[in-house]
Formats: C-alpha cells, structure tokens, sequence
C-alpha cells in the first residue's frame, strides 16, 4: 500500500507544470482595489455622451460650413455618424474652416470614441494578462509559506491566530473546494486555490514542497488522513499540524506523518465540562486562545541577559522552555535554567490596537 502511495504521488509530482493562463479560475490572488464592471460601462458610456456632444457643439457653431443649414438635432446627428465611423455623406463640410475643425478636433475625437468603444475588450484581455502575470511572480517568490487546507469554522480560527501571531495575509494560501469559503478567505486578503487537497496537483499548485507549515482542517476524518498522507509525501520537511474530531482517529493522522494532532470534539467536551463547574477558568482559557485582545499564548526566543536565570523569575509569565523543538513544561527539571537557543513559552498581554497594527 504504501509504495502504491509513493508511485502515485510521485508520478503526479514528475507532471509538467501547468501554465499560469489556465490557472486564472484557479489561483486568486487578491487585488488591492477592484472597480464593479457596471461602474467602468456607466464611466465609458458617460464619456462618448460628452463626446458627441462636444462634436455636435461644434460642429452647430459651424453649422454654415456645411453642406445643409443644420439644426441642433442635425449637429447630434452628424456627430453620432462621424463618430461612430458610419458617415452616411448627407452632411459634409464644405468651408475651409469647417474641414479645418474636422480634420483638427472631430477627427482626433473619433479615434478616442473608437479607442472607448473596444475598451472593454482591451480590458479584459489586459486584465487577464495582469493576472496571469501575477500568477507567474506569486509561483516564482512562493516559499516558506502556510497552508490551510480547509477554510470551515477550524480554518478560519486557524488563520486568525496566524495573522494574530503577525503572520502576513501574503504568506498564507487557502485551499477548498467551497467557492464561498474561497471568497471569505480572498477578502480577507488570502491567496486561495480551488481544488481538493487529496490531489497533489493541487497541492503543488498551492506550493506545498515550498511550504513552511501545513494546517490540515477539514469537515471529516478520513479526509484528514488522506490529506495528511499527500501533504507528507510532498512535503517531507513541512511542519504539519492536522485537526480531526474523534480521538481513536489521532494515532491514524500520526502514522500518516502528521507532527501536531488537535482533537477538536474532546477539546470542546472538556470546555463544556470545565465551564460547568469552574466557569471562570473557561473564560480565562478562552481568553488566552483569543487573538484579538486579553492575554494570548505566545512563543519568543531568550534574550541575551536571560540566559543562566530560572524561567519562573523572568517578568514574562512563562509556562514552559522550548529546546532543541522538544518543550519542557516549567515544572520540569530540564526548564529551571535558560539555556542559549531556547525558547519561551509565556502569557503576552495582547490589546486590540497591537492587533490592528499587525
């Protein structure tokens, strides 16, 4: 079974690389500000209105150079012709100054109606071409980044804790197949892949080899497992953190090559069951797993005058020492002194302007 895995995963990783062009529908990266196609329609048909009306201006100004003594509707009339490259001949100019303000003022202003009226094609295809340009740089520069497979109620958390954390929104890719949740995730300024995560193709579109961390979250168990064992074959250095709701399924996710298992439904039965009791200590709990304000879990490396003291008489409130990607709880023997290279893992006060300013 799992060299079929291997011979599968490998042959798909050995494919060729998809064209940025047919991957338009697939990758969204999300533009700074993007202007409602009616408003460029009303804009563009604002502006031939007032450029037949200045053509017909003028030319009623002019009105005895022409062939006929034209009337305003007249002027209209030959300006929308004119302009519009129909020119019928029943209205002509025939005095020196009227071919005079034809050749210098309507005719440039029927090439820039001619420019307006292919305008919404030439910004489709220029729209087009600068998306898939963006495309092609965003796959180029794409490294050291997270993924979150899954963007349900558990994914949205997850990437809330990482722009908490400072995480920027360019360095963290959504992948689902749910276009709303895809659309959720674009305003918040995520790059999202649409596709199923159990397919290395779309993994790789999402830069899974490059990635940095992988946070596997879907609605179902099995789809973790399955999910948990493509990332693993095509990520063998990826830090891989994987939810599932049934905790006989943990050790399933951690044969698959996941680093971290959460177990979300025995998570939320021991809140319930703490917050029948001692209510206060799942407010304080809650507290310190909200991103936004109050006090936060936080992780930062030992300062230079740190090092040598007991981790309990620091200013920070520490809860354990993280050495050498293994954590000692700040209870243990290996957590009394700071050591170089350490980590700590302490209580951060967090306000609502930090977040913000992040």
């Amino acid at each position: 079974m799992p060299n079929r895995f291997a011979d599968r995963f490998r042959a798909e990783t050995q494919a060729p690389e998809t064209p940025e062009h047919a991957l338009l529908n697939v990758i969204s990266i999300p533009a700074k500000m993007q202007v409602s196609p009616l408003r460029l329609i009303a804009r563009r048909f604002v502006i031939a209105i007032i450029l037949i009306t200045i053509v017909a201006v003028v030319a009623y100004i002019e009105k005895d150079g022409y062939s006929e003594d034209l009337t305003f509707i007249d002027a209209l009339y030959y300006s929308a012709v004119t302009l519009s490259t129909t020119g019928y001949g029943d209205i002509t100019p025939v005095t020196q100054s009227a071919r005079l303000i034809n050749i210098f003022v309507v005719t440039p202003l029927r090439l820039a109606f001619l420019i307006l009226l292919v305008g919404t094609t030439l910004s489709v295809l220029t729209e087009e071409s600068r998306r898939t340009w963006q495309i092609q740089r965003w796959r180029k520069k794409l490294r050291n980044h997270t993924i979150v497979i899954g963007y349900g109620t558990k994914g949205r958390s997850a990437v809330s804790a990482l722009l908490a954390d400072g995480t920027s929104p360019k360095d963290i890719v959504v992948i689902d197949t749910d276009q709303s949740a895809l659309e959720l995730a674009a305003n918040a300024g995520l790059v999202t892949v649409v596709g199923s995560a159990t397919r290395s193709e779309v993994l790789r579109l999402a830069g899974v080899g490059k990635a940095k961390a992988i946070v596997v979250a879907p609605s179902t168990d099995d789809t973790a497992v399955l999910v948990t064992l493509s990332v693993r074959e095509l990520a063998p250095s990826a830090w891989i953190v994987a939810s599932v709701r049934e905790s006989e399924n943990q050790h399933l996710l951690e044969q698959s090559g996941a680093d971290s298992v959460v177990i979300s439904s025995e998570t939320a039965g021991r809140m319930l069951g703490l917050a029948t009791v001692t209510p206060s200590v799942v407010e304080m709990m809650e507290d310190l797993l909200s991103p936004d304000e109050g006090f936060s879990v936080a992780e930062r490396p030992v300062a230079e005058d740190e090092v040598g003291a007991n981790p309990r008489h620091l200013a920070d409130i520490v809860l354990g020492v993280v050495r050498s990607g293994e954590l000692y709880r700040i209870d243990s023997l290996e957590a009394e002194t700071v050591e170089p290279g350490d980590r700590l893992l302490y209580v951060r006060r967090v306000f609502s302007n930090d977040v913000k300013d992040q």
